[in-house]
């Protein structure tokens, strides 16, 4: 019989504790399956701050470290330039890239640091709550915005990509999701050109990825995927936001 389904090796065989309907699983599988096509698990280094992804060296095979609240980028600047032969990654959320991390994660792209970032976007502070984070939707409800975020109050939502899309030390941003069969194919693709950069050009890349958080959004996991379509990507559109040109060649 042809084989259709085999876990990858970088994966551990454990339950997640993600509650139904987060794409965070979805992001697990792909960065996993990336690492075993390119074969390079026993190479690569993850690196995890506070936030949903706290315990996913329960889920990757691999090498891993957990930091502060934020400052993943600082620590992947750390073992990078100290184990250059090293495939180093952060794997990172809204309420830690966009937050309190936010000079962590331009001031490494702006010194053009060469690891790979794994952004992954669910508007919201997915483990505490789901109180307003930085990249929360206008007029967007959430435990610290009942009555939705105001412009005059919090400001516009942040867009990561296009912020560091001005830093010459950023080679490339992408941003997906994972709300589609297509968007998840579209995905795997993104992180692995990342890594590829990594391995081959020794460039900073980040990839975005726009995830569901019915739990938060208080949505059930179907209408958490229209809503993404139709609220959250509009405002966070898909694609490459920034690719230099010796790479493209």
């Amino acid at each position: 019989m042809k084989i259709k389904f085999r876990q990858p090796k970088s994966m551990r065989d454990n339950p997640l504790h993600y509650g139904p309907g987060c794409g965070h699983g979805i992001v697990h599988r792909l960065i996993c399956e990336v690492i075993d096509e390119l074969e390079i698990r026993e190479k690569t280094i993850g690196i995890c701050p506070v936030g949903c992804s706290v315990v996913a060296y329960d889920y990757f095979d691999f090498d891993m470290v957990e930091v502060a609240h934020g400052r993943a980028p600082a620590v992947a600047t750390g073992i990078k330039r100290v184990r250059p032969d090293r495939i180093v990654f952060t794997y990172q959320g809204d309420g830690d890239l966009a937050s309190i991390g936010t000079a962590e994660i331009v001031h490494a792209a702006s010194r053009g640091e060469a690891f790979t970032v794994i952004f992954v976007n669910n508007a919201t502070y997915g483990m505490t709550g789901g109180q307003m984070a930085p990249t929360t939707l206008i007029g967007q409800k959430t435990t610290t915005t009942p009555f939705g975020r105001d412009i005059k109050e919090a400001g516009y939502p942040l867009k990561v990509c296009e912020l560091l899309s001005s830093l010459p030390g950023a080679a490339y941003l992408e941003r997906v999701a994972v709300n589609s069969p297509v968007n998840i194919r579209r995905t795997k693709r993104a992180i692995k050109k990342c890594f590829t950069l990594q391995i081959e050009r020794e460039k900073f890349a980040l990839v975005e990825i726009l995830s569901p958080c019915p739990i938060c959004w208080k949505l059930s996991p179907l209408d958490s995927l229209k809503w993404m379509e139709e609220k959250m990507i509009p405002y966070y559109p898909l694609g490459v936001i920034k690719e230099e040109a010796s790479l493209s060649v």
